[in-house]
């Protein structure tokens, strides 16, 4: 079972005993793997097993003890290893002679480098990339013996620029990446190692009591971090142990994969481990479901996808004036990929619902008004780009030469798929980005009227938004299989795309559902075929396309879920609502309280318990995210701006399996505010102290 600490874009991948030596383990940095191989071994073989874990995000322990070798009997050493990244890895290995005896061994660690970037590496994560074997990573680099035997320099072949610097506390006997120690320890003696492992893009490594410096600020400025952020979100106790437990994984997870871009702030990467980067719809999705633990989160996403919205057309990376960003990568993953992409449809209407859910939030007028240019320009994208056959959907078609077919949230080859299992070709105008839309205008009419004072253009954006839900209806409104149901997509000949998907959810999440829809709407959602016991299936189990396993074709993913939820208490339909709310943290027990990115959609009643996708990223933002959003879901916690109050819309009578909860410490509007769910009503109050559950 791979073992994962991260801080920031620094993150390392390798077993439970510490060794990094599978395909797709390493210490990446900058979506590049530096370290390919470090692997500890005594008198020739790998040390047992005792522990191994993660103790906080950023570091780990490992304790072992010595293989079966001649001389030397069982238990008579013990290996510790204590690994902390940063800015790059610090590891102190201490081997302990348990006995009364002295006793001679040879301690080697094989160290590899390969500078492979991120994407070749993930090809050896099974399942990824189903379409072929993965290619061969790189060859391991030469290392430069400095210092005496005590640092080891190791630069790229392709001439990237990219270095690692390697100091030892000790000298080493060093064969190409061997490091080799002839120990012999007295009675009870210890003998212990440091390595210091930097990485450098740019080649500006520094002298090797410098890489000592760098690496214990980085980790100084990683624990100042954690401990500010633990201290300032919200905490929260609750009778329902899953709720409970699930709640405190999930903001150890944000806190993990919170980043800093430029001087933006902390914000939130997308995923572990292949997306720890900045990628605009996982950002904007993950700060929408976060606002409740603070806005730092959604401020710093919007401020950084803003100085990264595209100002040119480039067709060579999908951009156009307006849109916001897809992802960002660096390194050499940026040359085989792209530095910038944008290869996403709905990552500049949710740009623009976040700015406004912020808002919402914080009344932040100084922020709306910065980012009132961005605003503009991105509402111009989705009329005049987003639009590009005038149609008055917004479509997506790849232009690049590579990147993405499928540009919306299920954006897997194969995730645009008519009930017959045929494949929608063309131009895309998917339904949920039609939603978005329509969600973004009116909410930034309301940002017009309220903080721009624009009210010519509040009542154009009301009116253009209410035309859309009409238009919306009448071409998205289809048969499938003897029902009606609103299509996935139009296709390139303007065709619905007639599956059921739970992206009908998205759709009473905006808003865009007519009222007379909502039944019908509600009921397919609750219905066998998309309902798995677990929660809301991406694909109904009656399409031809279904399959439990396949990425967004009839799996389960927990961001999916909780976006339902929110239309669903949007639409009133609380009950159903819970269910999901329920299910969503049943299944997070199976994975010990971590819902990971996606799992199987096998139904409840054939399995025991939720089955795990293969390839799931865990950490993930939006997987993380969920539990905050339904746990404000299930409080009904909604903000007043024009109040300046944050207030409860749960329904009167809450279901006794819920229990007691209580959440303090909730930023919002200016101040600080407690929930609390107490003989089933839920009660929303500005902290003055008062406290309706006792403390434990």
């Amino acid at each position: 079972m791979p073992l994962t600490i991260l801080e920031g874009s620094t993150f390392c991948i390798s077993d439970e005993q510490g060794d990094i030596g599978a395909a797709a383990d390493g210490l990446f940095a900058a979506d590049t793997r530096y370290l390919s191989r470090l692997v500890l071994t005594l008198g020739g073989k790998r040390p047992l097993l005792l522990t191994g874990r993660a103790l906080v995000p950023a570091e780990a322990s490992f304790v072992l003890r010595n293989p079966r070798l001649p001389g030397l009997g069982p238990d008579t050493l013990a290996i510790l290893r204590h690994r902390t990244v940063a800015d790059g890895l610090r590891e102190h290995v201490e081997v302990r002679n348990l006995t009364a005896q002295s006793v001679a061994v040879t301690l080697e660690l094989e160290l590899g480098c390969d500078f492979a970037d991120i994407f070749t590496v993930k090809r050896h994560d099974f399942g990824v990339n189903g379409d072929g074997p993965p290619a061969p990573a790189p060859a391991n680099a030469v290392p430069e013996l400095r210092a005496g035997g005590t640092e080891l320099r190791f630069e790229d072949a392709d001439a990237s620029g990219a270095e690692l610097q390697v100091v030892l506390s000790k000298p080493a006997a060093v064969s190409g990446g061997r490091l080799g120690y002839a120990l012999e320890l007295g009675p009870h003696e210890r003998w212990s190692l440091e390595l210091e492992v930097v990485p450098s893009a740019e080649g500006a490594l520094g002298s090797p009591t410098g890489a000592a410096a760098r690496l214990e600020a980085g980790r100084q400025s990683a624990a100042a971090s954690l401990a500010a952020w633990q201290s300032s979100v919200p905490t929260l106790t609750a009778s329902w142990v899953d709720l409970d437990r699930s709640y405190r994984q999930a903001v150890r997870d944000i806190a993990a994969l919170r980043m800093r871009v430029g001087d933006t702030g902390e914000l939130i990467a997308a995923g572990m481990p292949w997306f720890m980067t900045v990628f605009g719809r996982d950002t904007l999705i993950a700060s929408l479901q976060t606002l409740p633990l603070g806005e730092g989160l959604s401020r710093a996403g919007l401020l950084a996808l803003a100085a990264l919205q595209a100002d040119a057309d480039d067709p060579s990376i999908d951009a156009e004036p307006g849109k916001i960003v897809h992802e960002i990568r660096r390194g050499k993953a940026a040359q085989r990929w792209f530095a910038r992409y944008y290869g996403t449809v709905d990552a500049t209407p949710l740009f623009l619902v976040l700015l406004s859910e912020h808002w919402r939030w914080t009344r932040d007028d100084a922020l709306v008004e910065r980012l009132q240019p961005n605003a503009l320009r991105a509402l111009e994208w989705i009329d005049v780009h987003g639009d590009s056959d005038g149609d008055g959907f917004v479509e997506y078609e790849r232009r690049a030469p590579q990147g993405i077919a499928n540009q919306s949230w299920k954006d897997s080859h194969d995730s645009q798929l008519f009930h017959d299992g045929t494949q929608a070709r063309g131009a895309i105008a998917a339904g949920e980005v039609q939603g978005y839309v329509y969600d973004a205008k009116l909410r930034l009419a309301e940002l017009a009227r309220e903080v721009w004072r624009d009210p010519t253009l509040a009542t154009r954006l009301e009116a253009e938004a209410a035309l859309l839900r009409e238009r919306f209806d009448a071409a998205f409104w289809c048969e499938r299989g003897g029902e009606h149901t609103y299509a996935l997509a139009l296709d390139g000949e303007k065709r619905p795309v007639n599956s059921l998907t739970s992206n009908i959810g998205h759709l009473l999440w905006s808003g865009i559902v007519l009222d007379e829809r909502v039944d019908t709407i509600v009921a397919q959602l609750a219905g066998d075929s998309l309902w798995s016991g677990w929660g809301v299936r991406t694909m109904a189990a009656d399409d031809a396309g279904y399959n439990p396993l396949a990425y967004h074709d009839g799996t389960v993913w927990p961001h999916d879920n909780s976006l339902i939820a929110w239309g669903l208490v949007r639409a009133g339909r609380h009950d159903e609502a819970l269910r999901i709310v329920r299910a969503m943290l049943e299944a997070a027990s199976y994975f010990d309280y971590q819902l990971p990115e996606v799992f199987a959609g096998f139904a409840r009643s054939e399995v025991a318990h939720p089955i795990v996708y293969p390839t799931a990223s865990r950490p993930q933002a939006w997987a993380a995210g969920t539990v905050v959003l339904l746990l404000r879901l299930l409080l009904g916690l909604e903000p007043d701006p024009t109040a300046r109050r944050l207030v409860t819309t749960a329904p009167g009578r809450l279901p006794d399996w819920l229990g007691t909860l209580q959440l303090d410490r909730i930023s919002a509007l200016g101040t600080t505010w407690s929930a609390a769910v107490e003989d089933g009503a839920a009660r929303v109050w500005e902290n003055d102290g008062e406290s309706l559950l006792p403390a434990r």
